[in-house]
């Protein structure tokens, strides 16, 4: 287990709480958890868990109430990027879930969903699926319809990544249609965010342009910052793809000032300052190119993800191949060759 999951380690101190009033806090305690975590206040969140988790050993709570906790300490575990300690936690929320007396079979259902997430941070696409795969039948044996959606949109993710994009497309229809008919209007916005990439990977530029453009109305009607931030995003790479580098680069500025000091949007935020670079560089401005690509490589690292960084690396030896440095180029394409082999001997 990573060093920082041991702060999920500490054992319970039971909280000076009324017992007729416990029930109540401790499910304040995880909305306010809950909250906090979707605002970016990750301090504040694991603070209001760490208070839950305490009530949870105390009477009248039983091993399903310990596996809430862990479930969403997990969940800001992955938001931090701490993929090692997030596991473990869905991981121990499930287990001690089925030690319940009455186990809750979404509970369940989102525990792995999330833990789906973590694999796939990985790259570990069998686990990611096997995961999202029985998150979906959890949630249709409840008749569960949003986490029937959330499964999906995980299982899209992964289709999509496995370059299976017609299957992507067709999982990612049905979780829109499902968030559509229940009025999320934020799921909405991010799943149609993620259809208009998986348009565009499919060829048809148009109808990539329409999702993401809808993406972002959405975003703005649901007042999610972060999110409208992410489908400027979207929109950029599909500029800068289709040689509109200057108006890719504008968008993707954007998203930089919003997603500035978010720690849970370590990913998009490094995706934009990539496009920044590559847009600079398609102009010809390798200097400037340079310098955006450290600021990427410096916010991949601090993700910690290897697939993320191979991407800043590939873009060096496209910036040092323009510029005419080809060791340089060899050097950095080789670099992100060795960082996504699979296999090393």
């Amino acid at each position: 287990m990573a060093a920082a999951a041991f702060a999920y380690e500490l054992p319970p101190v039971t909280v000076d709480v009324d017992a007729r009033d416990r029930a109540g806090v401790f499910q304040g305690q995880l909305e306010l958890a809950w909250t906090e975590m979707y605002r970016g206040e990750l301090d504040e969140a694991e603070a209001a868990l760490t208070y839950a988790q305490q009530i949870a050993w105390s009477a009248h709570f039983d091993a399903a109430d310990r596996a809430e906790v862990l479930y969403r300490q997990g969940c800001v575990a992955l938001k931090r990027a701490d993929v090692a300690a997030a596991t473990e936690l869905f991981t121990r929320a499930l287990e001690t879930n089925g030690r319940s007396p009455r186990p809750r079979p979404l509970l369940a259902a989102q525990a792995h969903e999330w833990r789906s997430r973590c694999h796939q941070f990985v790259r570990d696409w069998d686990a990611a699926a096997r995961d999202a795969e029985r998150s979906l039948e959890l949630a249709l044996d409840a008749r569960d319809d949003l986490s029937q959606a959330h499964a999906l949109f995980q299982l899209s993710l992964v289709a999509e990544r496995r370059s299976d994009w017609i299957h992507a497309r067709e999982t990612a229809q049905q979780a829109l249609a499902i968030y559509r008919r229940h009025g999320d209007v934020l799921a909405t916005a991010r799943m149609l965010n993620n259809l208009g990439g998986i348009e565009f990977l499919l060829g048809d530029i148009d109808a990539a342009i329409a999702r993401l453009m809808e993406a972002t109305e959405t975003a703005q009607r649901a007042g999610s910052d972060a999110d409208l931030a992410q489908a400027a995003n979207s929109l950029a790479q599909v500029y800068l793809r289709t040689g509109r580098p200057a108006e890719a680069r504008a968008r993707a500025l954007r998203a930089v000032d919003v997603l500035t000091g978010r720690v849970d949007f370590f990913d998009e935020l490094g995706n934009a300052e990539l496009i920044v670079a590559e847009s600079l560089a398609a102009e010809g401005e390798f200097g400037g190119a340079e310098q955006w690509l450290d600021a990427a490589e410096r916010t991949f690292s601090a993700l910690g993800s290897t697939s993320h960084l191979a991407n800043v690396w590939i873009a060096r030896g496209d910036v040092a191949r323009a510029a005419g440095r080809t060791d340089a180029a060899a050097d950095s394409y080789r670099r992100a060759a060795g960082a996504l082999a699979d296999v090393h001997f």
